[in-house]
């Protein structure tokens, strides 16, 4: 059981995480993310899904970090993103000649992207200023995605679970 003050103020970081990822600059102004805070038992239901993509998909990574959210992690953060084509008449960024031959073939805009990362920069470096043990993890974005916890039309997601210990847990692990 973790020390009520502590619970409360990893979930004002994670809030802050949320309103930093938020004001985050995107590409034409275009907010295509989708982000939550997940708590137990959410994060429970995360690492079971986890735990399955794991063993299903022979990724230890999975199992592994699963372990770590059931046993380390109070408060997670997801921060996703749409990969809608910004319509731009010209870039190529993504591959193809423009956002409408993007669109057509299904691609993933080279924006959406990088809005997602400039976003999880701003995320974890509020968790950081505010000494908040976190790692930026694809398994939990994966399972989130598996989950369709930020939607359906989300198709790319991190996670970053939060925790509060002597030493940080995710990283040094087996």
């Amino acid at each position: 059981m973790l020390n009520k003050n502590i619970q409360t103020g990893l979930l004002q970081v994670a809030e802050r995480m949320i309103l930093a990822a938020t004001t985050a600059p995107k590409g034409r102004g275009v907010d295509n993310l989708e982000m939550a805070i997940l708590e137990r038992p959410d994060i429970e239901v995360l690492a079971a899904e986890m735990e399955r993509l794991g063993q299903e998909h022979e990724a230890p990574v999975f199992v592994r970090d699963a372990a770590n959210l059931r046993e380390q992690v109070h408060i997670a953060v997801l921060i996703g993103t749409k990969v809608e084509p910004l319509g731009l008449k010209y870039c190529g960024l993504c591959g193809f000649p423009d956002c409408a031959a993007n669109r057509a073939a299904r691609g993933i805009c080279a924006f959406n992207t990088g809005d997602l990362g400039i976003a999880m920069g701003s995320a974890v470096s509020v968790a950081a200023r505010c000494h908040a043990d976190n790692r930026v993890m694809y398994t939990l974005g994966m399972a989130a995605l598996s989950l369709r916890l930020l939607g359906e039309e989300v198709k790319i997601a991190y996670g970053i679970p939060l925790t509060a210990t002597g030493k940080n847990p995710f990283f040094d692990r087996k």
